[in-house]
């Protein structure tokens, strides 16, 4: 016989679905191919019957509800498939076994009990109907075709719930069965058996996947197909991490693994029979046919990834028993797992410290509490003694298992996966790894389980394109603008730099929208008119730290000066934040403290070189002459787009009000331009690298002389201020006059030096950095131990939407490189 194929019950649990069985099934007989065909029960039967029984079990009267629905599935499948000349034989056959089946029900509802015995023979039924039926549903279609009660020919023990089965026995009563119906289809109930007495047993889980592998043992056919719901074995739940796709080839070994961690596409331990004969599995999905689907074999193909893939259980509980008493003292472990095997306690996974101080095991959470008081008692002497210190339990706990068999081959494989996660705030709480390294697991809290399996499964399968999750607040120009630049280097990105920028939310003063599957970036602003709920930013931001998305920047690009309350809640829920917004860090030196402590703790990034001089950097090169062990003696800046055009502009001749009325048409001003002639934004750029060489100082220290005089502050307009302004013109005229009388410019400059800073407007000559300027440009001046003769210059302009814009994008792409 060539193979055996095996449906399970979502093949078999619609009218859709069985028509694509029968396709499958006549397409392999229409290729004149030799196979028999092993069923499930129909979806949700199994269930069902089993409730059926725990209900009559429970009451005085039997419930014939469940049953009367069974019933009426089964019947809505013959009227569709079953011409109606033919029907009612078929009804016929379907209600013996229902009315069968209500005899077992008042049997169980008579002695108010079901035994495992009767338990097994009441779920026989799920697999008996469904294949009754499809045979019916072949034959009227002519195939060969023909009902086998798998009770007839496999033969178990007295084991009901998970019987074992007499291999001899059963291989020679299936080999003389399909030698005397050589030319017959055979159509195969899964999951049950009968035992030396004829009682009905059943074969645990995965019965029907176990059914199919005992049939293709004894008749030793090329290949065993399982077909199910999804394409195959796949390299994580689709369920969670969206980017999963299907493993081609695996092996034993590694599903085996796979499975004992959470993945239920099959069970191999149930296909052990058709492995020890070396035959392979091949998996595939029922509603895509045409899809190769996975290959379970011995030995599987060669892959281009180091992991296979990776599995998880989403509710543990991990157990830690520890005290120095243990140390050094043989048979502790195996005092405490002998305990466990009696009360038949399972054990997922096993930590020891080599130091023998504590021995930590993870278990189902339900079985918690009990496992808390067996070892209580079990350990009671030593707990008195103070040998061990207590009984630890820890819940919300989930596992994963990082598997394959291409790790043994590569070095590295294990700091690689702690990286990705100690980069994503996620803590492992407990791992192991087998000597074999055909596993890594690591136990985390269960609320990261989702964001977990994602950086992983991205780093061992998509490591060449690292996701930046993006949340954007602030929709005006800057964000705007950032958002134009995002969509003209998205190829660049992925080609150059490995990054791929996943816009997931965005909000502006009146809306906001966030969607994890991600959002158009040139569609962004429209998407949030049209789509956007009424904004809240704290909302907003509960929402981020809700979706726990791995790699998450929050860049503000906003002019707010309340946004900052947020950034510390942020990097606390591992989220880094980019901002051009200098609220932050110069504010009171304890709140610019506690953000980069937090950051540097959380192991997020804090990135804001737009605080000063837009997208020229500042920031990084300042950062990075402290690296290097520079030590700053001055620093002096023209920080202000606006001053520095009004000051380069403001010759002899001029009029300063003039000047200001020029810039202001152009857009450089405030709309009050006593914001900017105040010194205060140069100020608080100036802080801000005051603080970033170290010094903790604050917004009081530092000394802003004014530039206009008193009536024109006190203006109860703008209109009033320019006329002020006009008044003043001598005052102004002395001042440039002066300046050029001894060949110097007027610049308004900020410095820091001796701890001390002083911003105002000053004459400098040309020997002076800051004598030849142009437009609105921003420089900055770096005297250090090294640049002590020659002060380090970065000059250009320091204001404008794009060059804030690509400031911003810089530092998103920094953080990427350093997620990578």
């Amino acid at each position: 016989m060539e193979k055996i194929l095996k449906f399970g019950g979502t093949s078999c649990g619609s009218i859709a679905s069985i028509e694509s069985v029968l396709a499958i099934i006549e397409a392999n007989h229409q290729v004149k191919s030799s196979f028999a065909v092993v069923f499930s029960a129909m979806s949700g039967v199994t269930n069902a019957l089993l409730e059926a029984g725990a209900t009559a079990a429970s009451k005085k009267t039997l419930e014939p509800t469940i049953i009367e629905a069974l019933e009426a599935r089964h019947f809505e499948v013959i009227r569709h498939f079953i011409p109606v000349t033919a029907q009612s034989q078929v009804i016929a056959q379907i209600r013996t076994l229902v009315n069968e089946l209500r005899d077992v029900l008042k049997g169980i509802n008579l002695i108010q009990e079901i035994s495992p015995k009767t338990s097994d023979l009441l779920v026989s039924f799920g697999e008996r109907l469904s294949t009754a039926l499809i045979t019916a549903i072949l034959k009227q279609r002519g195939l060969p075709v023909r009902f086998l009660d798998a009770r007839d020919v496999v033969k178990t023990n007295q084991q009901f719930g998970k019987a074992e089965v007499r291999f001899a026995e059963s291989n020679a009563l299936i080999q003389a069965d399909f030698n005397a119906h050589a030319n017959e289809i055979a159509l195969i109930t899964g999951f049950i058996g009968s035992n030396d007495a004829g009682d009905t047993t059943t074969l645990g889980r995965g019965g029907s996947d176990y059914t199919a592998s005992i049939f293709g043992a004894a008749l030793d056919v090329n290949e065993i197909e399982i077909w199910t719901d999804v394409d195959g074995m796949m390299t994580a739940d689709p369920r969670k991490v969206a980017a999963a796709f299907t493993i081609p080839s695996i092996s034993y070994a590694e599903a085996m693994e796979l499975t004992h961690f959470g993945a239920k596409v099959i069970y191999p331990p149930s296909l052990q029979p058709a492995f020890a004969k070396n035959i392979p599995i091949r998996v595939l999905n029922t509603f895509n046919q045409t899809f190769e689907g996975t290959v379970v074999s011995k030995v599987s193909s060669p892959s281009p990834y180091i992991i296979t893939g990776i599995s998880s259980i989403d509710e543990l509980a991990l157990v830690n028993v520890q005290g120095s008493g243990m140390i050094g003292v043989a048979g502790v472990s195996a005092k405490l797992f002998t305990v466990l095997a009696k009360e038949k306690i399972s054990v997922v996974l096993i930590s020891q410290a080599s130091s023998e101080h504590s021995i930590c095991f993870a278990i189902d959470p339900q079985v918690a509490s009990k496992v808390d008081k067996i070892l209580a008692k079990e350990f009671a002497q030593e707990i008195a003694s103070g040998d061990i210190e207590g009984i630890d339990i820890q819940r919300d706990l989930s596992v994963i298992a990082v598997v394959g068999e291409g790790m043994r081959k590569h070095t590295g494989v294990s700091g690689r996966l702690f990286s990705v996660l100690g980069k994503n705030g996620i803590n492992i709480v407990a791992t192991a790894q087998g000597s074999s390294e055909l596993n890594i697991s690591v136990v985390i809290e269960k609320k990261d389980l989702s964001k977990a399996l994602n950086v992983i499964h991205e780093t061992f399968f998509f490591s060449q394109i690292k996701t930046l999750n993006l949340y954007l607040v602030g929709a005006g120009l800057i964000g705007k603008t950032l958002l134009n630049q995002l969509v003209g280097q998205e190829r660049y990105l992925e080609k150059y730099k490995g990054l791929r920028i996943q816009l997931v939310g965005i909000a502006n003063s009146r809306k906001q929208l966030i969607n994890p599957a991600g959002i158009s970036i040139d569609q962004a602003i429209e998407l949030l008119d049209s789509d956007g709920e009424s904004a809240s930013l704290a909302d907003f931001v509960e929402q981020i730290k809700r979706l726990n998305l791995p790699n998450s920047i929050f860049a503000d690009c906003t002019a707010s000066k309340e946004i900052h309350q947020h950034y510390l809640g942020l990097f606390e829920a591992n989220v880094s934040v980019v901002t051009p917004n200098k609220v932050a860090n110069s504010g009171p030196y304890a709140q610019y403290a506690a953000l980069h402590q937090t950051a540097l703790s959380k192991g997020v990034k804090f990135m804001y070189e737009t605080n000063v001089g837009a997208g020229l950097p500042v920031i990084n090169t300042l950062q990075g002459l402290i690296a290097s062990g520079d030590r700053f003696e001055k620093i002096e800046g023209i920080l202000s787009g606006t001053l520095s055009f009004l000051f380069n502009q403001f010759v002899p001749g001029k009029s300063f009000a003039a000047v200001l009325r020029e810039a202001k048409a152009k857009g450089y001003t405030e709309p009050d331009p006593r914001e900017d002639l105040s010194g205060m934004d140069v100020a608080r750029k100036i802080l801000i690298l005051s603080r970033e060489i170290g010094l903790k100082l604050e917004f009081a220290d530092i000394t802003i002389e004014k530039i206009i005089p008193s009536a024109c502050e006190a203006a109860p307009t703008v209109d009033a201020f320019f006329e002020e302004l006009d008044k003043a013109n001598s005052y102004f005229e002395a001042m440039v006059n002066e300046a050029y009388a001894e060949k110097k410019v007027l610049r308004y400059i900020a410095k820091l030096e001796n701890q001390k800073i002083s911003i105002g407007l000053r004459a400098v000559g040309a020997d002076h950095p800051f004598y030849q300027m142009d437009g609105a440009d921003n420089v900055i001046a770096f005297t250090t131990k090294r640049y002590h003769d020659r002060p380090l210059v970065i000059k250009g302009p320091g204001a404008g939407a794009e060059v804030t814009a690509s400031g911003v994008f810089a530092d998103i792409v920094s953080i990427g490189s350093y997620l990578s």
